[in-house]
């Protein structure tokens, strides 16, 4: 696995202000998820995020909100399994 100096400069975001990605409102998640969407790092990203559990700001194209769920949606499939 990469590390994540290696594949974060690879991003979208790294050619855009950070502030963009840590946005006061849905507008502003809605821009950042638009950066998100063609970036070559995405999923790596996200699992960053969710790994460390990132409370803030649009990874991986998946806003705070989004990442709690995943996060529980993999909580409950693992006490199925």
């Amino acid at each position: 696995m990469t590390t994540p100096s290696e594949w974060m400069s690879r991003g979208n975001c790294a050619h855009e202000p950070p502030s963009r990605f840590f946005p006061s409102d849905g507008v502003g998640v809605e821009v950042a998820r638009r950066i998100c969407a063609s970036c070559p790092v995405k999923e790596p990203c996200l699992e960053y995020a969710l790994e460390h559990r990132i409370d803030h700001g649009v990874w991986g194209g998946c806003s705070e909100r989004e990442r709690r769920r995943i996060l529980k949606r993999r909580r409950q499939a693992a006490v199925r399994s």
